[in-house]
């Protein structure tokens, strides 16, 4: 019997899971999943849950600081999922079985004291140490100024980006523009691949908050709409340019955030093409939907008159501005954070008698 995320990919969705938890990476590659993705958060999350601990007590006794700890650990993590979806990547050619590496969010900290080519210049001497080495690692490099600025020669270079923290076509378009001009330096286009992650939830909860005379019928759905645009030019970009491999969308923030959706509000809609970042939850979820059979839906849009209406209320500018405000905050606070998990876990492993 199919189960319903086996009915997901069979519409041609790929499905990559949001975390690198060991357990839920060989799980998930049970159901069908053939990648992966990391952040802090995640990384955070593990470490809380104390499964680690002997891992952070052998990197500690190398001498290493809080955060080249973090680093570490990540390192390795992302590296064992790497290990599960590496048959994927072998026989895909290098189109698919990636797990995608976070850059350091604090580089583009509101209150860094780097100038904005010194933002860019840590991205790219980050991103060729992280790759090195790792032929299915993805580089996640965020569509702010300073990482767009780095997409040219990180991809000429030959290292393989996912363009994070993508809400507006805007960004899209300059950061496909500078990873395009990186790959055609390239010798060849035979090992290229991109990836471009577009926020979706974070959208709603946006035009819930400062767009509230939305009707129901367009409220809730902008997310998706922005989504489908975005995935239509991107495949409309690319069809003209010869890559052998698929630069595709990654369909991310695919969670619900109102109890009163449900769990495949957003993996239904975008079911059909490309790849979705499932959070663990939302996949088990799904599973337990029984009888569900997800159709491809990626492709077609809400009424005319819903498109009108979010067209004339939504200012996607204004849209863009505040959440990249506020995405930035959500990439430093998680990674203060596991600095902060890891010293405490210093002083508790020293200590584990009290």
């Amino acid at each position: 019997m199919t189960t319903p995320l086996q009915s997901l990919i069979d519409t041609g969705t790929k499905l990559w899971l949001d975390s690198v938890d060991p357990a839920a990476v060989e799980a998930s590659r049970k159901l069908g999943a053939t990648g992966a993705t990391s952040n802090p958060v995640i990384i955070t999350n593990l470490i809380k849950t104390g499964r680690f601990d002997e891992e952070l007590v052998r990197l500690m006794s190398e001498g290493l600081d809080d955060g080249a700890v973090a680093w570490k650990i990540t390192d390795e993590l992302v590296s064992r999922a790497e290990a599960v979806f590496a048959p994927v990547h072998e026989e895909s050619k290098g189109n698919d079985g990636y797990v995608s590496f976070e850059l350091d969010p604090l580089i583009d900290d509101v209150d860094s004291p780097l100038s904005a080519a010194e933002r860019t210049a840590e991205y790219i001497k980050l991103g060729q140490s992280w790759s090195s080495g790792h032929a299915n690692r993805m580089i996640k490099v965020p569509a702010t100024p300073a990482g767009i600025g780095a997409l040219e020669e990180l991809v000429a270079g030959g290292v393989t980006v996912n363009v994070t923290l993508v809400f507006s076509e805007r960004q899209y378009q300059a950061a496909r523009d500078a990873v395009w001009k990186g790959a055609q330096q390239r010798a060849n286009l035979d090992g290229f691949k991109s990836v471009y992650s577009i926020f979706i939830s974070r959208i709603d909860v946006y035009t819930e908050q400062h767009v509230p005379d939305l009707s129901d019928a367009a409220q809730g759905q902008v997310g998706i709409v922005n989504a489908k645009r975005i995935w239509k030019k991107n495949r409309d970009l690319w069809k003209n340019q010869g890559t052998p491999l698929a630069q595709e969308i990654i369909f991310a923030s695919t969670g619900t955030k109102k109890p009163e959706d449900p769990p495949d509000k957003y993996v239904a809609a975008l079911a059909g093409s490309d790849i979705q970042t499932n959070p663990p939850a939302t996949n088990d979820a799904i599973q337990k939907m029984a009888g569900k059979t997800f159709t491809r839906q990626v492709g077609q849009l809400p009424p005319q008159e819903v498109l009108a209406e979010i067209g004339q209320k939504v200012d996607f500018t204004q849209m863009e501005t505040v959440l990249m405000e506020e995405g930035l905050k959500k990439f430093c606070d998680p990674q203060r954070a596991l600095l902060d998990l890891i010293r405490e876990k210093r002083s508790a492993l020293a200590s584990p008698g009290e």
